[in-house]
């Protein structure tokens, strides 16, 4: 790993744990992505290079330099301060945000909406001058994550195998900007199987789907680490991209067309297609907006506490 801290003090890991609680509750909405809130929040670069670093020579690293030298090459603190954060988030508002998405939707969305198009902006101004490729690269990104987040729901299983492989393909989202870990999980079908798995405490599927996040995390963020390194500054005008595309997803008004399927508990899943808000309700239009404007301002506090977003190395 490079150009990590060197010390950092318990008021440091605190406000790391804060971030990862921001995190967590951003995986948790279908749409956005953990990885936004990294990346607005200034531990982008470290997170990659720190899950990029874990290998299980670690192991062997541990008997043959001690338990303090090794938990400084994996930046161990990091990540439990990090990791503290997400699954605080996660096991204290998993039923918050179920609540939510089923009576307050569109104010929910809204609130991500104008988080991730707060994010746009600030990601763009990394670049000292947009050239013509960088240009390009951002619109292949907003066209990928456009493509990706319009893709039909997928039926699928609450079998572990199924989950495990479904949250390692996840999890390569959660850390890519714009493309969110749920709503991957909500394509492929497995999104309510892993809420419910979180909620229920079904350990056994909670088990599966870590061991299969894990696997996803480790494999795809070296490539990614890869990316930014030799060749930063494209890479992040693709995940501006990614942000951008992102947005359609995030419409809080939407419209149903057709019933995909109907869950075991009389649920009812259907594909949708964003709509205008309704001209009747005023109070809602504007209860959507105050929590957008709600979002981009967490961005703009969270860029700051961040000391900015992953500055382009010249």
């Amino acid at each position: 790993m490079k150009d990590l801290p060197h010390s950092r003090s318990f008021r440091d890991y605190v406000f790391i744990g804060l971030k990862g609680m921001a995190m967590g509750a951003a995986d948790l909405v279908p749409g956005v992505s953990g990885g936004t809130v990294a990346l607005i929040a200034g531990i982008y670069d470290e997170l990659l290079s720190t899950i990029a670093s874990l290998r299980i020579g670690m192991l062997t690293d541990l008997f043959r330099n001690g338990l303090l030298a090794t938990w400084k090459a994996a930046n161990a603190s990091f990540i439990l301060a990090l990791a503290g954060g997400i699954f605080t988030s996660i096991a204290v508002l998993s039923n918050l945000l179920h609540h939510l998405l089923v009576h307050n939707k569109e104010a929910l969305y809204a609130f991500f909406f104008g988080l991730v198009a707060a994010s746009v902006p600030l990601v763009g101004k990394t670049f000292g001058r947009w050239s013509t490729r960088h240009v390009g690269l951002a619109l292949l990104g907003t066209a990928i994550a456009a493509a990706i987040t319009s893709l039909p729901v997928s039926s699928g299983s609450d079998g572990p195998l199924f989950l495990a492989f479904c949250a390692s393909i996840a999890a390569c989202a959660m850390i890519l900007p714009g493309i969110s870990g749920s709503f991957i999980l909500l394509l492929l079908g497995a999104y309510g199987a892993v809420i419910g798995a979180l909620k229920d405490l079904d350990f056994i599927r909670i088990a599966a789907i870590a061991g299969g996040a894990l696997i996803g995390l480790l494999g795809f963020s070296r490539l990614l680490q890869k990316l930014l390194t030799k060749a930063r500054s494209q890479t992040l005008a693709l995940l501006t991209g990614f942000l951008l595309g992102s947005l359609q997803a995030l419409w809080p008004w939407k419209k149903a067309l057709s019933l995909l399927y109907t869950h075991s508990d009389g649920r009812e899943t259907w594909s949708q297609t964003n709509d205008w808000p309704p001209a009747e309700s005023t109070e809602l239009l504007l209860s959507c907006a105050g929590f957008a404007l709600l979002g981009a301002a967490l961005v703009i506090g969270l860029s700051r506490l961040g000391n900015g977003i992953l500055p382009v190395k010249r």
